[in-house]
């Protein structure tokens, strides 16, 4: 018999990511363009450049994706861009969906 060990196997555990979901922006006919324009820098700190093409793309478009984060932080975001509208007396609404 030897004496020498045989190397030993390490077995790194699987860490699963955490499934992402998107913050889409829902157009609406009543929401002024600034304001918007306005929540998306102040909640998802865009860019002035960033949150114009996005409020464009969901006035063209109808909704757009503003970002993608985990389920919680997706939820916050969301929320906390909602009520930003609704206390300025807007229907501004953000939604979240699983990202693909």
């Amino acid at each position: 018999m030897s004496d020498i060990a045989k190397p030993v196997e390490i077995v790194k555990p699987k860490i699963e990511q955490p499934k992402l979901w998107k913050v889409v922006l829902i157009n609406d006919d009543y929401t002024p363009r600034e304001f918007v324009v306005q929540v998306l820098k102040a909640v998802f700190r865009t860019t002035d450049d960033e949150a114009y093409r996005i409020m464009m793309t969901a006035h063209q478009k109808g909704a757009c994706v503003v970002a993608v984060f985990t389920k919680d932080v997706a939820e916050t975001k969301a929320t906390e861009g909602t009520d930003m509208g609704r206390q300025a007396g807007h229907p501004l609404t953000f939604s979240t969906e699983p990202e693909d």
